[in-house]
């Protein structure tokens, strides 16, 4: 049964609350199977001192069998700062991405170079098993299924490494590695009949397979991933978004910052959940262009608006089909832009539904807006550390706006104090 199939009990239909269904991670199978730089020297017998050196970059401190690294703080970050009284906040879009892994459609590395093209970050929400070879799947033991189980395949051996390739080239370029854990059981066996400790034990399978893939893929003579997991892990979002409540207890309790997991949101400034200790990101309700209800801002769920479970529908309707989705998130970004300001999340997976119109629309709507004055395109890990440092009373104040309300009087006059 493919993973569509599996997600038929979630199909979408022709009211908001239907229109919900969550997306799932990939379809496919996966086949189942530096030194200092150096000054110039003074010429012989020149009084003119050598230029300074660059300072070396600390060396990478190995971590376990070496699959990951510590390089220090994450490059291409930015300095979050307090908004100022009375100033306008800007548009943060985050981009992201379920179950990232690259395979020979190569859209990991695509839109990776989309997002340096634009000076964008994003958050890749990583499966864990694809890590991990399927002739190692014994090494799973996934809550309430037998061991091995998934509902997504194990990638090809050359998959696995192309992917922790892309993984650890998006870190360096400023990307966030969250996760998608692991086997993406969904539905009437899925992961809303987990408890907390069993989403433990699931969450730390995850990180083990990504900390050992070296072990386990039999080649430790690649590259370290050059980040610890264990610190750059703060949030992820559950398959097909089932499962948060008895999550958020086992996320609190691990340090984490934010859950991406909720179904049916609505643009608004996010608040915090779970006693306070977790922020809200929900993929959000917005426009749908030619219907009278909202979809949800995922491409999985505007796919299934559009051809149900069949991700090859009709290909007289893809140039329509992808208008109506880059329309969609377009209009989504727009009511938020000139009204609320509030932060747009958008929801994706590395398909090619539909011949690729989802992916298309995606791009599209990127460059569309990249470019707009106060645009962020950032991570779900740069909008926490924005969030955290702005004033109590400025958030108050965003969080009382509703979906598509302005601010009375104007930015300058409803942030004019703190209240």
């Amino acid at each position: 049964m493919d993973a569509l199939s599996r997600r038929s009990l979630l199909a979408a239909g022709a009211a908001t609350a239907a229109s919900v269904a969550a997306g799932c991670a990939r379809t496919a199978t996966g086949d189942h199977r530096a030194a200092p730089v150096g000054g110039a020297a003074a010429a012989k017998g020149s009084a003119s001192p050598a230029a300074p050196s660059t300072p070396a970059k600390p060396p990478a401190v190995l971590i376990g069998d070496g699959s990951t690294s510590d390089t220090g703080p994450q490059p291409n970050q930015p300095v979050p700062e307090p908004l100022e009284l009375g100033q306008r906040p800007p548009q943060f879009v985050v981009f992201s991405w379920d179950g990232a892994g690259e395979l020979d459609n190569k859209l990991f590395s695509r839109f990776r170079a989309l997002a340096k093209e634009h000076n964008a970050s994003m958050t890749f929400f990583l499966s864990g098993i694809y890590a991990l070879p399927e002739d190692k799947k014994e090494l799973y033991r996934p809550p309430q299924h037998s061991i091995g189980a998934s509902d997504i395949g194990y990638l090809a051996d050359e998959h696995i490494h192309a992917t922790l390739t892309q993984v650890g080239e998006a870190w360096l370029d400023g990307h966030e590695i969250g996760t998608h854990f692991n086997g993406h059981f969904c539905g009437a066996n899925g992961v809303g009949r987990w408890s907390s400790e069993e989403w433990e034990s699931e969450i730390e399978q995850a990180m083990e397979f990504v900390m050992t893939w070296k072990t386990n893929t039999g080649r430790p003579d690649l590259p370290a991933l050059p980040f610890d997991y264990r610190k750059e892990l703060i949030g992820g979002r559950t398959p097909c978004l089932e499962g948060q409540r008895a999550l958020l207890p086992t996320a609190a309790a691990r340090g984490w910052k934010y859950d991406a997991s909720g179904p049916g949101g609505l643009q608004i400034w996010p608040q915090k959940f779970q006693g306070g200790a977790l922020w809200d990101m929900p993929l959000q309700s917005i426009p749908f262009p030619g219907h009278s209800f909202q979809v949800l801002s995922m491409d999985y769920n505007i796919m299934y608006n559009q051809s149900g479970d069949d991700p090859k529908g009709n290909p007289m309707m893809y140039g329509a089909w992808q208008k109506q989705a880059r329309d969609a998130y377009l209009l989504g970004f727009q009511r938020a832009y000139t009204t609320n300001r509030a932060p747009m999340y958008i929801g994706n997976h590395f398909e090619q539904w539909n011949g690729g119109i989802y992916m298309n629309a995606v791009e599209e709507v990127l460059e569309a807006i990249a470019d707009k004055p106060e645009v962020r395109l950032v991570s779900f890990r740069q909008l926490v550390q924005w969030l955290e440092v702005q004033d109590p009373g400025v958030l108050r104040k965003l969080q009382a706006l509703e979906v598509g309300q302005s601010p009375e009087g104007g930015w300058s006059s409803y942030l004019g104090k703190a209240g």
